[in-house]
């Protein structure tokens, strides 16, 4: 295994209940953008047929993560998708499903916050946005708190100065962040308002308590419209995607300075603005993603032509969905069933 360094720039090539959450209609429109773009290249012969038959397989690592739903798509929208049902569980997902994404929010607060400076992140927000800050003891929020109110309950805002540079995944660095960039004062609803007007009014999204890293409750569908937004070049995200990446591992030898990971045992991943790049060099392909820890995962391709979401809501965690979609991804990049 080659070992990733510090410093060293990301491959381009390569917990809440869920209540009854209305979406929020509102007449802000996020983005502006460039959409004309060169048409993405056709996918390769059969890929849709080979994406198909890896989602569906009882024998690889998508049958341990029935029921869940899938889709491939490009920047026009949707190619290939699929509810692959269990004889376990009777849920049936669908694009249209809600739920809560846990961690797939982060990549949701990242956008909306390069939307709004128009791509100008400063030095501050970008430690923020990889985890460096040093807000590490953050637990939850409460349902009806502010993001203020979430910050100054003990100990979600409390800076660790030994962390303070050290790469430590968690919801702190965003609940922080926010509070300080004018969204202190926000609740659920506001705060939903808020991150709509700049990704768009037409996704829909709501928040089961406030928290910038993990509180979105919303369907495949409606993160399927935020990832071709990036794909097009309507929302500045698109120029970000793998800037900035800091090394991840807890493995001293290889990361000095990083905390805490959750990326899957043994993978070296690194943490872009507010999302994850899969370049692990062993199986890592370059992709971006933000999973969420009860299994939603979303991803951009390595070359920023396809997106893909997996989406399901099972406290099984993050990891099981990744090793799953990345199966589909390569299925569709190769057109060969995994």
């Amino acid at each position: 295994m080659i070992p990733l360094v510090r410093g060293m720039r990301c491959r381009r090539f390569a917990m809440p209940a869920i209540g009854a959450l209305a979406a929020l209609l509102v007449s802000a429109c996020g983005g502006g953008g460039s959409s004309s773009e060169v048409a993405p290249p056709p996918a390769p012969t059969g890929a849709a047929a080979a994406a198909a038959a890896t989602a569906n397989s009882g024998t690889n690592a998508c049958a341990t993560v029935r029921p869940f739903y899938w889709e491939i798509g490009d920047a026009g929208g949707a190619t290939v998708s699929g509810s692959v049902v269990s004889s376990r569980d009777p849920t049936v997902y669908t694009a249209t499903t809600r739920m809560s994404i846990a961690s797939a929010s982060k990549w949701f607060y990242s956008t909306y916050f390069v939307q709004r400076t128009g791509g100008a992140l400063s030095a501050s927000d970008i430690k923020f946005f990889n985890f460096q800050s040093g807000y590490t003891s953050f637990t939850t929020c409460a349902p009806g708190q502010t993001v203020q109110q979430c910050v100054d309950e003990p100990p979600n805002g409390v800076y660790t100065a030994a962390d303070d540079g050290e790469f430590s995944y968690g919801g702190g660095h965003m609940e922080k962040h926010a509070s300080l960039n004018g969204l202190g004062g926000l609740d659920n609803f506001g705060l939903a308002v808020e991150i709509r007007s700049q990704v768009g009014s037409d996704i829909a999204v709501a928040y089961s308590q406030p928290q910038l890293a993990g509180g979105i409750v919303t369907s495949a569908s409606d993160y399927a419209t935020l990832l071709r937004k990036i794909l097009r070049g309507d929302l500045k995200m698109h120029d970000v995607l793998g800037t900035h990446a800091v090394c991840t591992s807890t493995n001293p030898a290889i990361c000095p300075n990083s905390v805490f990971t959750p990326s899957p045992p043994g993978e070296y991943w690194h943490y872009s603005i507010g999302h994850w790049v899969e370049d692990d060099p062993v199986v890592g392909d370059g992709a971006f993603s933000s999973p969420g820890a009860f299994g939603f995962y979303p991803w951009i391709d390595h070359t920023k032509t396809y997106y893909g979401v997996l989406a399901r809501n099972d406290l099984a965690g993050a990891i099981p969905s990744v090793y799953c979609g990345r199966l589909i991804r390569k299925a569709w990049t190769t057109a060969t069933p995994q």
